[in-house]
């Protein structure tokens, strides 16, 4: 995967510069790939389920609990950052920031908004991991086997199970 950087300087404000990638299929790319689901639930809950999927789910979506969710998601980026660089995109991948200071990403997936979608690409492993705002799982397409396994681990550390849905 070529990268065409505009710059990886560190800027003023602490942040770092962001990157543009040659290739900007790179999501619609991944997106086509096999994915996993890290969640809040051990696996998918089936349509004719007989408990009460959409209210518990409405309990999550509440802002202090999706907060809290949001900030589980958080660790695990965090934490599988020391293993791999990230990108990571607010606005579909037209710009990434490559290794997001820790605070940043903490505003970014914590603060509250409900619009947004988070991209965190991991270049060496060709896997993308996407999060939006207004959902309760968060799902990488691609992972390698070892990306999987500390996804798991990690997750697992967070009260999280990971899942493949049939695709």
């Amino acid at each position: 995967m070529k990268d065409k950087s505009i710059g990886h300087a560190e800027m003023e404000n602490g942040s770092m510069e962001t990157t543009e990638l040659e290739d900007g299929s790179i999501i619609e790319e991944l997106l086509e790939k096999p994915y996993w689901i890290a969640d809040i639930l051990p696996e998918q809950v089936p349509a004719d389920s007989a408990g009460q999927y959409f209210r518990v789910e409405e309990y999550y979506l509440q802002q202090a609990q999706m907060e809290i969710l949001h900030r589980k998601y958080l660790n695990i980026v965090l934490k599988l950052n020391c293993y791999y660089d990230i990108r990571f995109s607010c606005d579909y991948g037209e710009h990434w920031e490559l290794n997001p200071a820790p605070g940043l990403l903490e505003k970014l997936l914590t603060g509250g908004s409900r619009t947004d979608t988070f991209h965190i690409l991991f270049d060496s492993e060709q896997a993308l991991a996407v999060l939006n705002s207004d959902d309760t799982y968060l799902t990488v397409y691609h992972p390698t086997e070892k990306l999987l396994y500390l996804l798991r681990e990690l997750a697992r550390a967070e009260g999280l199970f990971v899942w493949k849905p049939e695709q």
